[in-house]
């Protein structure tokens, strides 16, 4: 291996796709399960530089011939380079950081920062928060300890104005976790997520709710790849070079999320849309009826309404967490709260708004049987799907094309990235 990612887990990884972007190097995705893995692997020096991953970063450490000072002094290498057989330490993670904060205007000076989390990242995050000029810098973990709230504790901690997550909380599979509830901060100013998949944690996503800055760890790692590959390459990439990166990752692993009344046309826009981005397309009124084993119409007969939303949000969560498709979601998927947070994790929301007087009543719909019952329930869903939406596209002439490629147009510019 020439160029790659060590780590114990790299299923979801997308550092292979952000070196080879910037790069144009082979870049692998090496997982190593059981540290005696890692040793060998870092004994062998079989490579031309790595970068290191959770749990092995003060392995690294420990492996280097000679570690940068800021490397040392944190405690953590993310960074190796094998120069002439020599293993050289870095830690491009806290650059990473840095940039995140600067990219969000989060400022340190003079405030009280609470890091999640007690592992290697924390203590970047920490010598980056005190070089900022944090006045102080506060520990939790599940079990508190020495030096360290537990999470009830952090939580009583009212003059916290900084929230950094460096724990594995929120990261996929377990996309529901969230450690502690900003609302508790009443000074929150800040909050920074070290996690990438998903786009949006819950921990974000609460903080958001409030109106407070709010980040996930994507930017982080684009930029700290920036940094790793100038030490990898011995070439001077610009800094200029993280936000298109970035932008184009986003672009291209999020779920493009397609809600609207039935009929509006999200089955038929949302298949000319994964054509055109390149996207699996997944109807999930049509997953529910392969996960149930029935019908929409004999779900809605056999179980009620009640029992379709139970599978509805079932399906939705499945899906959601998943990443580089178009959903095209069942008209009332927007009534339950829960099927909207989890569609955001890793989603941009489109609202496909067609009059009302030019959708078809009856057919397999169970709710839409009259022209009366579906005014009603455009007007009791109207004001949800425009609260969920980030982008709205009018479908009111034909054919369904042309808002098709209106919406392609309005999601490439959401993500500042040119029409493919």
């Amino acid at each position: 291996m020439e160029y790659g990612l060590i780590g114990g887990a790299l299923g979801h990884s997308y550092s292979k796709l952000i070196h080879e972007q910037l790069c144009g190097y082979p870049y692998e995705l090496c997982p190593l399960p059981a540290e005696a893995d890692a040793r060998a692997f870092l004994r062998a020096r079989a490579f031309k530089a790595v970068n290191v991953t959770i749990p092995y970063k003060r392995l690294a450490l420990e492996c280097c011939d000679e570690a940068d000072p800021r490397a040392a002094a944190i405690g953590a290498v993310n960074t190796l380079v094998n120069r002439g057989g020599r293993l050289f330490g870095y830690n491009t993670d806290y650059d990473g950081f840095s940039y995140l904060a600067r990219a969000h205007g989060v400022d340190f000076g003079g405030r009280t920062v609470l890091v999640l989390g007690t592992g290697g990242t924390s203590r970047t995050v920490t010598a980056a928060a005190k070089a900022g000029g944090a006045k102080e810098v506060l520990y939790a973990s599940r079990a508190g300890g020495p030096g360290t709230l537990d999470y009830s504790r952090a939580a009583a901690r009212q003059e916290v104005q900084v929230v950094v997550n460096t724990s594995p909380a929120g990261m996929y599979p377990e996309v529901e976790s969230c450690l502690l509830d900003p609302a508790a901060f009443p000074q929150l100013e800040a909050v920074l997520d070290v996690v990438y998949n998903p786009f949006k944690t819950e921990l974000v996503q609460r903080a958001g709710e409030l109106g407070v800055t709010a980040a996930g760890g994507l930017e982080m790692l684009v930029a700290q790849a920036v940094y790793a590959a100038r030490l990898f390459t011995g070439q001077e990439i610009p800094e200029k070079c993280i936000d298109p990166v970035f932008r184009s990752i986003w672009a291209d692993r999020a779920n493009i999320v397609l809600v609207g009344m039935p009929s509006s046309g999200k089955t038929t826009i949302g298949r000319m849309l994964a054509k055109a981005l390149d996207k699996r397309f997944v109807d999930l009124d049509a997953e529910i009826e392969r996960a149930s084993g029935q019908s929409v119409p004999s779900i809605f007969e056999t179980q009620g309404e009640a029992g379709f939303r139970r599978w509805e949000q079932r399906v939705t969560g499945r899906f959601a967490k998943e990443s580089g498709q178009v959903l095209s979601c069942g008209g009332g998927v927007v009534k339950t709260a829960a099927n909207v947070r989890a569609l955001r994790r890793n989603g941009v929301v489109l609202f496909i708004d067609r009059p009302v007087e030019k959708l078809r009543v009856g057919g397999s719909r169970p709710l839409s049987t009259d022209r009366e019952a579906l005014e009603r329930m455009a007007a009791q869903r109207g004001p949800l799907y425009r609260a969920a939406a980030d982008i709205t596209v009018d479908n009111s002439g034909e054919p369904f094309a042309r808002a098709a490629a209106a919406a392609k147009e309005a999601i490439c510019a959401y993500f500042g990235i040119e029409r493919p």
